[in-house]
């Protein structure tokens, strides 16, 4: 049922290419989120101050990532349009181009945040054992950097053949193994010591290491053309160039995201304190479990947008575009109501012994994102449309605008000029989800109508 062919991807059902796609990223994504809350739970037994910490240490996280993330998409964007294209030969090394760039990057990250995490986490908080617990993470994660740039480049290389169940298999390798160690390391369970929020993160780091391994043991069996051979692991510059051209827009994306983030954190912890802090990092794991589906979709758009690309049909590009928009559009739709309906209970999920203060302000921050939960859905899909064309900076341009002309001017405003508190940030958030989804839309029509799918059709024949 989710087996899909390239042919089944240019020329078949585009709502069943995508559903099928989709299909393991969705369970992909599920376990990811599966991991989080199972690093919530664990840490959560070490009280608030520890969850707090998680929460800011998170957003310094997602900010070291964001140079990793040109490779992610440049491998999954690049390869997607060379299977199109029907150039195996050059596809095949797209991946293992991009897996070796990006884990040299993660090094140099990783050696920085070892020297910086303390510095860094002080300039996000004022209270000493939230600064301390903090530095604790990062000094650890310096590992799981290098492991998450082997596995997810090679793991976008399957998605971007069509081969989500293999980008499946890798991650959920990465997650089981992550969640056995949590309350080994967290906890020091058996023979294990006692590490705390380190332990937390060198699990993440073990985890991801077993997921690079299993991936390039996937790519040296060989799956759906996809195939690690020596000719594929010679260094390729013009293919590096392809995948950097394709990526660093997708980077300047998540720079502007993160570094944005960082200003909320700052505002939220300023007019909040540790509960707001809580609420925030509690409300994004509750969100993040929200987007799976659109996610997956999203996912599954790119590669069935760059394929179809690669096959000279645009206009079959723009379709799938639409339709994954209104898929995850309905989807989220549905879990947003449900949210809205029962934030406590959703908290207590994630946090069972969540109460007073943090409490109210989770509460109040689930009900707020669920009103523009739709809007996610059309952001995630369009910005796939445009991703899968190789326009990335069409995305990075929006997320900027989406975060600092948005999200963070209405959290200031409303926390310091109306008096509002941390309510401001919370609908900041919620605003500028819906204001990105209008104008992606109607961009992507307009750009659609120009001829920007049949230039990137050309680009992509053009390729090698």
């Amino acid at each position: 049922m989710f087996d899909v062919t390239r042919d089944d991807i240019v020329g078949g059902s585009l709502s069943r290419a995508l559903v099928a796609l989709a299909a393991p990223l969705v369970v992909q994504n599920f376990a990811l989120v599966a991991q989080s809350v199972v690093d919530l739970f664990w840490v959560g037994r070490l009280g608030g101050t520890a969850v707090a910490a998680v929460g800011l240490a998170t957003v310094v996280v997602g900010l070291l990532v964001v140079p990793l993330q040109a490779f992610f998409t440049g491998s999954q964007v690049v390869t997607s349009q060379r299977v199109g294209a029907d150039e195996t030969v050059a596809a095949r090394r797209v991946p293992f181009t991009a897996a070796a760039a990006a884990v040299a990057v993660a090094a140099v990250l990783g050696g920085g945040l070892v020297v910086g995490a303390d510095a860094v986490a002080g300039l996000l908080t004022g209270d000493a054992a939230v600064r301390r617990l903090a530095a604790e993470y990062l000094t650890a994660y310096a590992l799981a950097l290098v492991a998450i740039a082997a596995s997810d480049t090679l793991e976008s290389g399957f998605t971007g053949w069509g081969d989500t169940r293999a980008a499946l298999y890798v991650n959920l390798t990465a997650i089981l193994v992550n969640v056995v160690f949590d309350p080994l390391l967290i906890l020091g369970w058996g023979p294990f010591p006692r590490l705390e929020l380190f332990g937390a993160a060198l699990a993440t780091a073990i985890g991801y290491f077993a997921g690079a391994v299993f991936a390039l043991a996937l790519a040296a069996r060989g799956r759906e053309g996809f195939r690690l051979t020596r000719r594929a692991l010679r260094p390729h510059l013009d293919t590096a160039r392809d995948v950097a051209e394709v990526g660093l827009p997708v980077a300047g994306q998540g720079g502007g995201r993160q570094v944005a983030r960082l200003g909320v954190i700052w505002i939220t912890s300023a007019v909040g304190g540790p509960a707001a802090l809580a609420a925030y990092h509690i409300g994004s794991q509750v969100a993040t479990v929200a987007f799976v589906p659109a996610q997956g979709v999203a996912q599954a758009a790119t590669s069935v947008v760059g394929q179809n690309l690669g096959a000279d049909q645009p206009a079959r590009a723009r379709r799938a575009t639409w339709v994954g928009a209104a898929i995850a559009a309905v989807g989220l739709s549905v879990f947003g109501a449900v949210q809205w309906l029962v934030p406590a209970p959703i908290a207590h999920v994630f946090v069972p012994d969540l109460t007073g203060q943090a409490l109210q302000y989770t509460v109040l921050y689930l009900q707020v994102l669920a009103y523009g939960y739709w809007a996610l859905g059309v952001v995630y899909t369009v910005e796939a449309g445009f991703n899968g064309a190789g326009n990335t900076d069409v995305s990075m341009y929006s997320t900027l605008a989406q975060y600092w002309a948005v999200r963070l001017p209405v959290a200031v405003v409303g926390a310091y000029v109306l008096d509002i508190g941390v309510a401001a940030v919370f609908w900041g958030v919620t605003l500028s989800n819906v204001a990105a989804a209008l104008w992606l839309a109607a961009y992507f029509y307009r750009s659609a109508d120009r001829g920007m799918l049949d230039r990137a059709a050309d680009d992509a024949a053009a390729s090698d």
